[in-house]
């Protein structure tokens, strides 16, 4: 699963133009109650509202002509959810989502009026996921991970070369940290590029 800069910068192509590039802005508040300059990735203006589209378009755009018509399946509560029902739609791709009973109805609505398939299913997102990779097995979909897969990680992975060139002379770049696939796009790019870079 390991991935490298040029991976990154393969899926910055790859994903161009089906992805907004958002901007990275200096925020006067965050600032002048740090005492620090401190800029912010405005990727919330992507269209599903998160980063998470970077990866699912870029794992999507790597499917064979035979897995595209097949179609996928995620498991996710929402934001993974919203981008693989996005740019499946985009991409004519059929998209399951597994999510778990106490998903968001608004993220439960959103993903169904993008086309997916939606299945709730378990308590939790482990149980999701075990449903989700039960359904891919007997139906022949691929699986995507949001965020233990090579492709996800790569697309996340994009934004940090956006930060590099919007705000070159960052000491530091702060990034949310759930399963880890966002930081593990970033620390590859950062490592490569800028290893000052914290």
């Amino acid at each position: 699963m390991q991935i490298t800069l040029a991976d990154v910068e393969a899926a910055r192509e790859r994903i161009a133009g089906g992805v907004y590039l958002s901007p990275c802005v200096p925020s006067i508040p965050l600032s002048n109650l740090t005492g620090a300059d401190i800029w912010c990735k405005l990727d919330y203006l992507q269209r599903t509202g998160s980063f998470k589209e970077r990866g699912a378009r870029n794992a999507l755009l790597q499917l064979s002509a035979a897995q595209r018509e097949r179609g996928v399946i995620a498991a996710s509560a929402g934001n993974h959810a919203q981008g693989i029902a996005y740019h499946g739609a985009l991409l004519g791709i059929p998209v399951t989502v597994v999510m778990p009973k106490f998903a968001p109805l608004i993220k439960v609505t959103n993903c169904r009026q993008l086309g997916a398939t939606i299945v709730l299913h378990g308590a939790d997102l482990s149980e999701a996921r075990a449903e989700a990779e039960t359904i891919a097995a007997h139906e022949g979909l691929t699986f995507i991970h949001p965020f233990d897969n090579a492709h996800v990680i790569a697309g996340q992975g994009t934004i940090a070369l956006e930060i590099l060139e919007q705000a070159p002379s960052a000491p530091a770049i702060v990034a949310p940290v759930g399963g880890g696939g966002l930081l593990a796009g970033i620390g590859t790019v950062v490592a490569a590029r800028k290893p000052g870079v914290r």
